[in-house]
């Protein structure tokens, strides 16, 4: 096994260790279209286009454009060098990229319907006070009027009798065909039924007979139909940055492959809408993206290795069932934030929305069932106090969300006294703690971030490296971290079969989180990825955990890499940098 590992860094009102980000290409498919940076406007962009053959379509956001060539295959296992160089050429192409295709699954679990049509929607209100506490909310008079939040999917059913009078033509566009129309392709299986159901679970409206009700029934919804085609950074990152002064909410149920061994994240431009949005988006407050953690429980997949939920900027939100116990497809990791209900096993209910072709179903399931009950939640905290930030909305779910009714194997309390899982976050969304804590909640302010260079020379690994530095938080600067939020690692570690790699890192207040492979199931068993025979390591990979959240990050900081592959197998050098 050949490792490395690079840095320690602390980020803003968080620790960070960090990690650039690689793809591993496999196969990759080039598609006929470049993301291309041009300085002069759009004048500038259509006048590139032109002379070189292309056709220009639109503003990404800033300067990036989207070019399409007609005269270059759609889809190629090599890149087209000359056109590509020829854009490079020009005085005013900054950066060109041929865009390629990126595996992007839906994350419901697309079963067909087994049980008759439920009304009662068990997880919003139930006798037994294992729900999300929306009624409680509601009764204090919020249901997410003034919030917009759209729904970054394979399109919504904008006519849909549930959701018509709360559609929002602005929170909506059609990435896939360049229009404004989010409306789904119609096929016999009615595979994009995914983005009117997550629509449902947001804003359904309430008191018109038809279907159940969203979480935030007043809110307008949208929808970006960008998963019903070819899937790339340029789709990406328009998708994310769709109308970014008026969209307050982004809500996604999709990801890499769930396949227990894709490591994948948002590339060039997608990162850089992330950072857009957050640092531009709401008039300064930024956007609010919240991510479905992943379906690949079955496959023993970690979702830190998905670098769209281990992001900082997104809210991650995984699954539990009816009985409170981790589905079978959830997906541990440090990264993910709370938890809302989904299915479960075949006897426990499901949950209910509009469905394709305006009806309605009770079969709606995975984490892709999750983050939209939480995207209605947190627009029913943004309507209490629009003055929200996007940092501001991530304290106010650690505050507020509870363990309570769930059960894992990993339940522990940090250094702050706060309980947290791997597989749920610091617990259950609480629709009326949160808008009642969020009425007169007072902005956290600006993010700090430090950063500490834990290695600087590669070091052999062996069964097990185990380094431990004490860190100051950047203290008497002005990168001053007094309280965590986010850590980050970035690690660069080189191995034969990366799945074996068994990753931990332990804050000065002795919280001990997982980055990689190994965790707890719900019934305590550790287990590890074990369909990662990948031989390329992590590149610069930024590792993330929010279980320190609210310490102290002075002290000694220990990381753990343990190489699990050793027991009774010949392993090449080990090395850590």
């Amino acid at each position: 096994m050949d490792a490395r590992v690079a840095l320690l860094l602390i980020l803003a009102g968080p620790v960070l260790l960090t990690a650039k980000q690689r793809r591993t290409h496999a196969a990759e498919v080039f598609t006929n279209t470049w993301a291309v940076e041009i300085r002069g406007g759009l004048e500038e962009a259509d006048r590139i286009a032109r002379e070189h053959g292309f056709i220009n379509h639109g503003n990404v956001f800033g300067d990036y454009y989207h070019f399409r060539h007609h005269a270059v295959e759609k889809r190629a296992l090599s890149g087209h060098k000359g056109m590509h160089n020829r854009l490079r050429a020009e005085p005013r192409v900054q950066w060109a990229e041929q865009q390629v295709v990126k595996r992007r699954k839906r994350r419901d679990l697309y079963e067909d319907p087994t049980d008759p049509y439920f009304p009662k929607q068990w997880y919003l209100f139930n006798p037994t006070h294992q729900d999300l506490n929306t009624k409680a909310a509601w009764a204090q008079g919020y249901t997410g009027k003034g919030v917009v939040v759209t729904i970054l999917d394979d399109g919504i059913e904008k006519d849909h009798p549930d959701l018509i009078n709360n559609y929002d033509p602005e929170a909506s566009y059609d990435v896939n065909d360049g229009d404004d129309d989010p409306q789904p392709r119609y096929t016999q299986r009615n595979e994009n039924r995914h983005g009117t159901r997550c629509a449902g679970e947001v804003a359904a409206a309430a008191n018109n007979g038809v279907c159940g009700v969203g979480v935030a029934y007043d809110a307008k919804i949208g929808g970006v139909r960008m998963l019903d085609g070819e899937v790339t950074d340029v789709v990406e990152a328009h998708s994310l940055s769709l109308n970014p002064q008026h969209i307050h909410i982004y809500s996604a149920s999709w990801g890499p492959e769930d396949d227990g061994k894709s490591l994948d994240g948002p590339a060039k431009l997608a990162m850089e809408a992330f950072l857009q949005g957050i640092t531009k988006g709401r008039g300064g407050l930024g956007s609010i993206f919240v991510w479905a953690s992943g379906n690949g429980g079955r496959e023993q997949d970690n979702c830190n290795c998905d670098g769209y939920t281990n992001s900082i900027y997104t809210l991650s939100i995984s699954s539990t069932t009816e009985s409170g116990n981790v589905p079978w497809y959830s997906e541990p990791c440090s990264s993910t934030l709370a938890t809302t209900f989904s299915s479960g096993n075949p006897r426990e209910k499901q949950i209910v929305t509009t469905d394709l072709r305006q009806k309605c179903t009770d079969s709606h399931t995975g984490t892709s069932a999750s983050a939209p009950l939480a995207a209605g939640i947190i627009a029913l905290a943004l309507e209490a106090n629009m003055n929200l930030t996007w940092r501001d909305m991530q304290h106010l779910v650690v505050k507020t969300s509870l363990p309570v009714h769930l059960s894992a194997g990993d339940w522990r309390a940090n250094g702050v006294g706060r309980r947290v899982s791997h597989s749920y976050g610091y617990g259950l969304l609480d629709a009326g703690a949160i808008v009642a804590l969020a009425k007169n909640w007072t902005s956290v302010g600006q993010q700090h971030q430090c950063v500490n260079t834990m290695l600087t020379k590669p070091r052999d690994v062996g069964n097990k490296f185990v380094l431990s530095k004490r860190v100051d938080a950047c203290w008497g600067r002005p990168e001053y971290v007094s309280s965590l939020e986010h850590v980050q690692a970035r690690l660069t570690l080189s191995h034969n079969q990366r799945g074996k790699l068994a990753i931990h890192l332990i804050s000065p207040l002795g919280t001990r989180s997982t980055l990689s492979t190994s965790s707890w199931n719900h019934v305590g068993f550790f287990f590890f990825r074990p369909n990662d025979f990948s031989t390329e390591g992590f590149n610069d990979w930024a590792f993330m955990t929010t279980h320190s959240w609210g310490e102290d990050p002075q002290g000694e900081w220990t990381l753990e890499i343990e190489n699990m592959a050793t027991n009774g197998l010949t392993m090449g050098q080990r090395f850590i940098q």
